[in-house]
């Protein structure tokens, strides 16, 4: 190390024990403070994601995986990759309906079936952990069960919501899930479906992920 460069450093480590940083404690009161009627957030939310394309429709526990299964059919859709370890995964293999698209199961390491994934998949469907209505957000927490790839390769992304799980601010997701004793390895927000513009701001859906987006809201 040069005697210039060992020089600058010494000053500035003296600078910083001579003037030591004051810690203010975080102010969340505006955070906090931020809520909407409960009646209000579930329209909040989509209203804020359909102006961005979203779309959504209405299921029941009952018969959330016939509403997919129609939503698909009326979309095209041949193929459906699903996470059979998770909960809706099990709902899914149990209620699927002869004559729906092929269920094709995520349980294996990508780089096995990577080729099918990205040119044999018409659809994913996802969990999510609830929705944000001051941002009109869909949150996502993949998982080695349901990986992120689910819900950004194939063209259509189905997200399955259930209507109770809302909440007013990502503050709000944070701390009542308690995220700062156990992050997630990647939290996904999503909005809506790809969308990216040229140097002409020309929009176009779907370039460098799904074309549509679709929120069945699980009352």
């Amino acid at each position: 190390m040069s005697d210039a460069r060992s020089s600058i450093l010494a000053s500035l480590r003296a600078s910083r024990d001579a003037h030591p940083v004051e810690t203010v404690a975080s102010d969340f009161t505006v955070l906090r403070e931020k809520r909407w009627a409960p009646a209000e957030r579930l329209e909040r939310v989509k209203r804020m994601m359909e102006a961005v394309h979203t779309e959504f429709v209405d299921a029941t526990e009952q018969d959330w995986p016939a509403v997919v299964q129609a939503v698909l059919k009326d979309a095209g859709a041949k193929t459906l990759l699903y996470a059979p370890a998770t909960e809706a995964g099990a709902r899914i293999e149990s209620a699927w309906a002869e004559g729906g698209p092929e269920l094709v199961r995520y349980d294996r390491p990508v780089d096995e079936f990577k080729e099918e994934m990205f040119t044999g998949v018409d659809a994913g469907i996802t969990q999510t952990l609830g929705a944000i209505a001051d941002t009109g957000s869909l949150v996502l927490w993949p998982s080695a069960d349901e990986p992120r790839l689910l819900s950004l390769v194939p063209h259509i992304h189905i997200a399955l919501l259930k209507a109770d799980a809302l909440y007013d601010t990502f503050w709000q997701v944070v701390t009542e899930n308690r995220w700062a004793q156990g992050m997630p390895t990647n939290a996904l927000l999503i909005s809506g479906p790809s969308k990216t513009a040229d140097i002409e701001q020309t929009l176009a859906y779907g370039v460098h992920g799904p074309k549509r987006l679709i929120v069945v809201v699980v009352r």
